[in-house]
């Protein structure tokens, strides 16, 4: 069946939808279960006149089968029946039916129990003999319960939504967009597992995916693989999938156990298949709705365009940065001397701000500024590498480096971060530092840290004006200068991370200074 879906970026987005035995998901439906042919019959009969669609078994256990392959709104079932009685069908049906009404039929000797079923979560019970009519009462007053809940979780989901915009807008990085909008599809649709795959922007294979399992799933479902083939095709013309049972199977390489239902949509952005949106469950009686399916591509329309932007982005970050490096390699060819020094202050940093217990995010923002920290020497006309002391006006020259590091920054908005540690790597300790002469811990951590690990490059690196010191000698000026110069936590978590460093170097055979 073919249908076209709300509105949305995916503005043609047709549905693949193989649901079993109907595409009715959204009927009210009724099971009644009884033993007694003539009772399941009578019942059937008034409740199909009041516009039910009903459906019947003799006991508990034929009841399960059709739970399983049919979605429904109320079950009536008898309270003792042979193979499988009420209480037991009621015990199943509160642990994989959410949201499934249950009435409990029963004759006045065993009232007691009917009450005791709904302490277990029955909706409403009936006694024998009934009256059609009182029967009938019960229904409707219980489908109008459900349409209350199914209001309530429309307006959750309304809010979900919201939610889930609000945070899509709140941030540009891929991994969070993708776990946002995962999260918000997990909690939605109380399936057991959903997920992301998309494609590669170099090679075009469908080989980035993210998954995630309701919190108690077995860990069987991260070896289910899906057949992106298969989905791809189904997918022709941006139309969804909803598979339920065996028709599921063939979207998966390796299906999970016992696979009930598996949905899954088209992410779609510029007009380009960018990537899949999943959601499959293995629990059983568990059928995903024409109504979720809905959900799914709302959601889905609205991480597409979260994703392409974060790509986006990420690829602007990365060609910035790139030319940014490129700059700072540029720099370091006009002078042999210079060469590598951004690495190895970038490494010395690193060192130091994982001995300070520092969050990923800055150690990473300290790498980037270690790699920056002197790109504003194309801004310098003095020949700082020169034999001999510099001229006073070429060290004030010189001292003007941090400030054109700021302005070649500035304009670039997603470097701001760096822009402190870069302005700032040449402050000191007791404030007789440049550019601002900022003291103590005025000065940003991040400069800090970038002083001491330049100060020790500069002075374990030959220049043209003198040789390298040794590196117990530039370790002695680091401490004598500890408390003046530079910021003494900073200066004894660069010891450790560097003793650190050349133990590991040694073992491994990579040259170290002496």
């Amino acid at each position: 069946m073919t249908e076209q879906a709300i509105k949305s970026p995916l503005e043609n987005n047709n549905t693949l939808d193989v649901l079993t035995p109907s595409n009715d998901a959204e009927l009210s439906r009724i099971l009644v279960v009884d033993d007694e042919k003539v009772i399941r019959e009578i019942l059937a009969d008034f409740l199909s006149l009041e516009g039910f669609d009903v459906a019947t078994a003799p006991d508990g256990r034929a009841a399960i089968e059709q739970l399983e392959s049919r979605k429904f709104n109320m079950v009536i079932s008898d309270l003792k029946m042979p193979n499988m009685g009420g209480l037991e069908l009621l015990e199943y049906i509160q642990k994989h039916q959410e949201n499934l009404l249950t009435v409990i039929m029963t004759g006045f000797g065993t009232v007691e129990t009917a009450i005791e079923a709904m302490k277990k979560g029955a909706y409403d019970y009936i006694l024998k003999p009934f009256k059609v009519e009182e029967v009938v009462h019960i229904v409707h007053r219980g489908m109008e319960k459900q349409q209350l809940i199914s209001e309530n979780i429309r307006l959750k989901e309304v809010l979900s939504l919201h939610k889930l915009s609000e945070e899509l807008q709140a941030t540009l990085s891929l991994h969070e967009v993708i776990q946002s909008a995962l999260s918000s599809l997990l909690r939605n649709l109380k399936c057991d597992a959903v997920g992301v795959v998309l494609k590669h922007k170099a090679t075009g294979f469908y080989d980035i995916e993210t998954r995630l399992h309701r919190e108690g799933a077995s860990e069987a479902l991260s070896e289910a693989v899906f057949n992106i083939d298969a989905i791809i095709a189904a997918m022709r013309d941006n139309r969804a999938i909803l598979a339920q049972k065996h028709e599921a199977q063939a979207f998966f390489s390796t299906p999970p156990t016992g696979l009930a239902s598996f949905l899954a949509i088209p992410l779609v952005a510029r007009q380009q298949l960018i990537g899949i949106m999943t959601a499959y469950s293995c629990t059983p009686g568990f059928y995903f709705t024409i109504g979720q399916r809905k959900l799914m591509n709302i959601l889905g329309s609205r991480a597409a365009a979260a994703i392409d932007n974060a790509e986006l982005y990420s690829g602007l970050q990365q060609s910035f940065s790139q030319t940014i490096q490129g700059f700072a390699r540029a720099l370091e060819a006009m002078d042999p001397y210079t060469a590598g020094h951004s690495d190895r202050v970038t490494l010395y940093a690193h060192l130091t701000a994982e001995e300070m217990d520092m969050p990923p995010t800055q150690i990473e923002l300290i790498r980037q500024a270690g790699i920056m920290h002197d790109i504003g020497k194309l801004g310098c006309h003095a020949n700082i590498n020169k034999p001999g002391a510099l001229t006073d006006e070429e060290f004030e020259n010189v001292k003007l480096h941090p400030v054109f590091g700021k302005e070649i920054l500035q304009p670039i908005e997603f470097l701001h971060p760096l822009i402190p540690a870069v302005y700032h790597h040449h402050e000191r300790w007791d404030g007789k530092g440049y550019p601002d002469g900022l003291t103590g811990e005025k000065i940003p951590r991040e400069a800090r840290i970038l002083s001491v690990a330049d100060a020790y490059d500069a002075m374990t690196s030959d220049r043209a004006y003198r040789k390298a010191l040794p590196h117990d000698a530039a370790i002695e000026e680091l401490q004598r200068n500890a408390g003046t110069q530079f910021d003494p936590e900073a200066v004894q978590k660069f010891l450790v991370g560097i003793e650190r460093y050349r133990q590991k170097s040694l073992s491994l055979g990579i040259p170290i200074p002496q």
